[in-house]
């Protein structure tokens, strides 16, 4: 049996010191020089790049907080479809980071991604403004009733193209942009000194946090705008936001601290995908037995990583065909292998806290447009805008967390993050069933009061509060608060060092890919049920819902599972 050794001297964590010199070794500066710990990175750095994104954000939600308003209304799409295409859309969205990440990662590097995908973005969102200012897409002309939602012309096929063309091309410019720029942030900060870990560790927070402050804006003043005033001006205005966070991003330009890449090492992906060829082209070969003679760095032995997927030790015996990938597999590279397959099971069960999410822009905003959203006499809130309750708890939640949970949680378990990340996902799992849970309730309450009333064909408004939303609005942000956070934070730090944006692509996919099967279950159900009516007084949503809470709680027992055995990755040697 062959044995293959090594040693690694790299300390945990916890019980490294700072680095005493002021240039840093792996980054540089705008001008190619080694970057000064003191003259560059760290906040100021990450000050530009968290308000560019609130900037970005901004934009984005401009569009699709209010967009399945704008496929039933001027569009005259039917609930269901435009549920289906909304979360498509949202899908596409979250999926295709991973190519975004890849050209990052491999080729461009994330300065010049981000530049090049925000002039995507800018054009794509310049083409919606264009196309809602074609004369038959202005919602007045086409009007046959004062309900806005009803309207006795249909968009030319010329416009419904443009349209989603724009639209797409949106989607392409976002996947670029959104998984490199919060990568490129979190690579301000060197995790090497203590003091600059502890700010990476609170930079997820506070991007979430700034984040959530560019979508309650435009939760609050786009949407009202699209609504009441002009569809062409409010994707106008996140054509312009758009512009304004490219602009941020470059006014940062000198401050930023640039990844060095190794020029001798492979393409990542490469590594990985050679990896697994070689392990399967020498399947038959003995298995080799890796000894370590280091510490944990984390909450795992090495030897029990070392031990897990140990066919894919075989590679190390595959001289020949590991030439045919153009080098030789070694260690580390098995480890990255390894980690990728670790994530998987993590990856899969947290799809279920995305179909949750789904709702809030869909089912949540159409459920809003039927009950009674008079604030005070004159002036009725829009549907879509609801969606801030989400927001301002996370905006609330999230000073309280980083200033009051971690340091409370971290003097009972020791830990500088209070929680483990996989603990904070959990919770905010446990969080989302809960909302599922409450949204049962209200729905089915809100239909008993439409059949009270006599109602539940004439699609008129509920006379019921659209308050009794409140719950499930809030519950929602709460689970962001806990497992969006531990998602972003969890992916970043279990893949190799070479890979972070394609970790942020993966967090980003799980919603993309939840969106997708969001829309595959409204699909399925719809035909198969007849539960999500174009009017939800005749509909029974709150069936929908409750299948929903049942594959939440499914999805939640199979990830406690996982969780409790997951392996974290070794710290790079």
């Amino acid at each position: 049996m062959s044995i293959i050794s090594y040693t690694s001297s790299s300390d945990s964590l916890e019980t490294q010191t700072p680095l005493l010199e002021e240039n840093l070794t792996d980054t540089v500066d705008y001008k190619g020089r080694p970057a000064n710990r003191k003259n560059s990175g760290r906040w100021r750095s990450a000050t530009f790049l968290i308000g560019a994104e609130v900037a970005e954000r901004f934009a984005y939600y401009g569009i699709s907080s209010n967009l399945i308003t704008y496929l039933t209304g001027p569009l005259q799409q039917s609930t269901a479809t435009a549920a289906e295409n909304v979360n498509a859309w949202l899908g596409v969205d979250l999926v295709l980071p991973f190519i975004g990440a890849f050209v990052a990662d491999s080729y461009l590097g994330y300065y010049c991604t981000i530049v090049i995908s925000s002039l995507i973005y800018v054009l794509g969102l310049g083409l919606l403004t264009f196309s809602a200012s074609l004369p038959f897409s202005i919602a007045y002309n086409c009007q046959n009733d004062n309900n806005m939602e009803h309207y006795s012309c249909s968009p030319s096929q010329f416009q419904v193209i443009l349209f989603f063309s724009s639209l797409y091309l949106v989607a392409i410019g976002q996947a670029a942009q959104k998984p490199c720029i919060e990568a490129f942030g979190a690579d301000q900060f060197d995790v090497q000194n203590p003091e600059e870990r502890s700010g990476k560790s609170s930079f997820f927070n506070w991007w979430l946090f700034g984040v959530c402050s560019g979508i309650l804006i435009a939760l609050l003043i786009v949407v009202y705008i699209q609504d009441y005033l002009s569809w062409r001006i409010g994707f106008g205005i996140s054509c312009i936001a758009m512009a304004v966070s490219l602009a941020l991003f470059l006014l940062g330009t000198s401050t930023y601290r640039y990844k060095i890449k190794a020029k001798e090492k492979k393409n990542p992906f490469a590594r990985i995908l050679c990896v697994y060829v070689a392990a399967i082209k020498n399947w038959q070969g003995t298995t080799p037995i890796i000894e370590v003679d280091e510490e944990g760095n984390y909450e795992d032995t090495p030897e029990k990583n070392s031990n897990q997927f140990r066919c894919l030790h075989k590679a190390l015996l595959a001289r020949k065909s590991t030439k045919e990938c153009g080098t030789l597999c070694n260690i580390d590279d098995i480890e990255e292998a390894k980690a990728a397959l670790r994530l998987i099971p993590i990856w899969t069960t947290c799809l279920v806290y995305a179909i949750v999410i789904a709702q809030c822009p869909t089912f949540f905003t159409k459920q809003a447009a039927t009950m009674d959203r008079t604030i005070f006499s004159g002036f009725e809130f829009p549907a879509a805008s609801f969606q801030a309750l989400t927001t301002v708890t996370i905006l609330l939640l999230i000073p309280v967390y980083d200033c009051v949970f971690v340091p409370m949680a971290r003097a009972f378990t020791g830990k500088l993050s209070g929680i483990t990340m996989l603990q904070r996902i959990g919770i905010g799992m446990v969080l989302s069933a809960m909302c599922m849970a409450i949204a049962v309730l209200v729905e089915t309450e809100r239909l008993r009061i439409a059949r009270e009333h006599g109602i539940v064909d004439t699609n008129a408004t509920v006379p019921m509060s659209v308050w009794w939303l409140v719950p499930q609005y809030v519950l929602m942000g709460a689970a962001d608060v806990f497992a969006r956070v531990g998602l972003q934070e969890f992916f970043y730090e279990q893949v190799g060092k070479d890979m972070k944006s394609v970790g942020l692509a993966l967090y980003l996919s799980v919603f993309g890919v939840g969106n997708f099967v969001s829309s595959f279950l409204v699909s399925i159900v719809e035909k198969a049920s007849g539960w999500l009516s174009d009017d939800l007084n005749q509909a029974h949503l709150n069936y929908f819902y409750c299948l929903l809470f049942g594959i939440n709680v499914v999805g939640l027992i199979a990830y406690l599972y996982f969780a409790k055995s997951y392996m974290h990755r070794r710290s790079a040697r």
